[in-house]
C-alpha cells in the first residue's frame, strides 16, 4: 500500500502547510482513524478528501482523484447526518457493515465523516469497536471542530490532526493569485478571521465591509431601553444575509440540476447544512471583531497600536480599559453560548443588553 508523495495533491489548498507535510508523510503508512479538528471554515473538509484522494489512488492516477473529488468512487463512503439535525446510530450501524467488505477498485477504503461532530453518543459507541479493531483495509477519517464534540473514547482511538487559523498574508496571497483584486482580498482575509473557507465564500461579496462596519459599529449602538436589544440583534443578523447569496445561487443551481427525487431531498439537507454552518461561522466572526473592537480601547488607552484602524480614536475612549477588558471576555462567552446552540438573536441581544449596562 505504500506509494510515493502525490504532485499537486494538495495544490489549492489555503495554509496548513504543516499539516499537510504531517499528511503526505502519513499516506506512505498511514493508521486506521484519523480526527481532523480545527474552526470551522478554516479548510479540514478539503484537506480530507484530497487525503482521501491520496489513500485511495497511491498513483496519482487522474481519472481517479477526479471521482474521488466528486464522491463517485466505490471504495470513499460519505457518511453524512440523517437529515438537517445528527447522524444516528442507524447510520452508523451500517456504515460498521460496511467497514467489513472488501475494497471495490482500491487496496483500502475510506470512510469520510466530514460532520462527525453530529453523531449522537449512541452512533459514536455502536462505531467504537470498528475502531478499536478496524481490518487493515479500512480508514476512518473524522472530521469535526472539536475533540469534545465525539466522546473520549472515540478520540482517544484516533490519531488527532489540528488545524489552526491561517494567517492574513497567506489568506490574502491566495485570494489575490484567484483573481481577486488586492483591496476585495484584504477585506475578506480581515473579515474572515484566519478562516480560508469563509474569506473564499466573502471574497466576491461587496457587502463583505459593511458587514464588518456593521459589527463594529456595535458599542456606539449600544442602549439600555427595553427592547433596543433585540432590534440591535436582529439588524447585526441582517447584515450576514447578503453574504449568504452566493452560497445560495450555487446550490438553487445544483438542486435544479439533481433529477432523482432521493437525491434532491439529500441534497436539500445537505445545503441546509451547509447555510447553517457558514452562518454560524459568520456570527462567531463578527462576534470576534466585536471583541477585538473592545481589545483595541483597551490598548489604545496604554498607547499600543489598534488592530482596527479605521475606528476612530475618539470611539475607543468611551470606555475605561478595565470595562474594555470585561465587554471582550463577555463577547467571547457569547461564542461559547452559540456553539451551545442558543439562538443567535436571543444570544446577541443578551449580550447587547449586558454591553449596554455599565459595570
Amino acid at each position: 500500500m505504500e506509494g510515493r508523495p502525490i504532485s499537486g495533491l494538495f495544490d489549492g489548498v489555503i495554509g496548513h502547510g504543516a499539516v499537510i507535510d504531517l499528511l503526505t508523510r502519513e499516506m506512505r503508512q498511514p493508521t486506521q482513524t484519523y480526527l481532523f479538528v480545527g474552526p470551522g471554515s478554516t479548510g479540514k473538509a478539503t484537506v480530507a478528501r484530497r487525503f482521501a484522494a491520496g489513500l485511495l489512488c497511491p498513483d496519482g492516477d487522474p481519472g481517479c482523484l477526479r471521482r474521488v473529488s466528486a464522491g463517485n468512487h466505490p471504495d470513499l463512503i460519505d457518511v453524512e447526518p440523517d437529515g438537517q439535525t445528527s447522524l444516528t446510530v442507524d447510520r452508523a450501524r451500517s456504515t460498521v457493515a460496511r467497514a467489513s467488505l472488501s475494497p471495490v477498485e482500491s487496496d483500502r477504503k475510506v470512510f469520510l465523516f466530514e460532520e462527525a461532530g453530529m453523531m449522537s453518543d449512541e452512533a459514536a459507541n455502536a462505531l467504537l469497536k470498528t475502531l478499536e479493531e478496524p481490518t487493515v483495509s479500512t480508514i476512518f477519517i473524522l472530521v469535526t471542530e472539536s475533540e469534545d464534540d465525539l466522546p473520549a473514547t472515540v478520540a482517544s482511538r484516533s490519531r488527532t490532526v489540528f488545524f489552526g487559523r491561517v494567517p492574513d498574508a497567506e489568506v490574502v496571497a491566495a485570494l489575490e493569485a484567484r483573481g481577486i483584486a488586492p483591496e476585495h482580498a484584504a477585506h475578506a482575509a480581515r473579515t474572515a478571521g484566519g478562516r480560508p473557507g469563509l474569506a473564499l465564500m466573502l471574497a466576491t461579496r461587496p457587502e463583505v465591509a459593511a458587514f464588518r462596519a456593521a459589527w463594529l459599529s456595535v458599542p456606539r449602538r449600544l442602549r439600555s431601553a427595553p427592547g433596543d436589544a433585540f432590534l440591535l440583534a436582529e439588524s447585526i443578523i441582517a447584515a450576514s444575509e447578503p453574504l449568504l447569496a452566493g452560497i445560495e445561487e450555487r446550490q438553487d443551481a445544483e438542486e435544479h440540476a439533481a433529477s432523482d427525487g432521493g437525491a434532491v431531498k439529500t441534497l436539500k439537507e445537505r445545503h441546509e447544512r451547509e447555510r447553517r454552518r457558514a452562518t454560524a461561522a459568520l456570527h462567531v466572526t463578527g462576534l470576534e471583531i466585536l471583541a477585538s473592537w473592545y481589545r483595541d480601547a483597551a490598548a489604545a488607552q496604554f498607547g499600543a497600536e489598534a488592530r482596527n484602524r479605521d475606528v476612530p480614536g475618539a470611539d475607543l475612549v468611551s470606555v475605561t480599559p478595565a470595562a474594555a477588558v470585561a465587554n471582550a471576555d463577555r463577547v467571547l462567552l457569547t461564542i461559547r453560548s452559540l456553539e451551545a446552540n442558543q439562538r443567535p438573536d436571543l444570544a446577541l441581544a443578551s449580550l447587547f443588553s449586558d454591553l449596554a449596562t455599565p459595570a
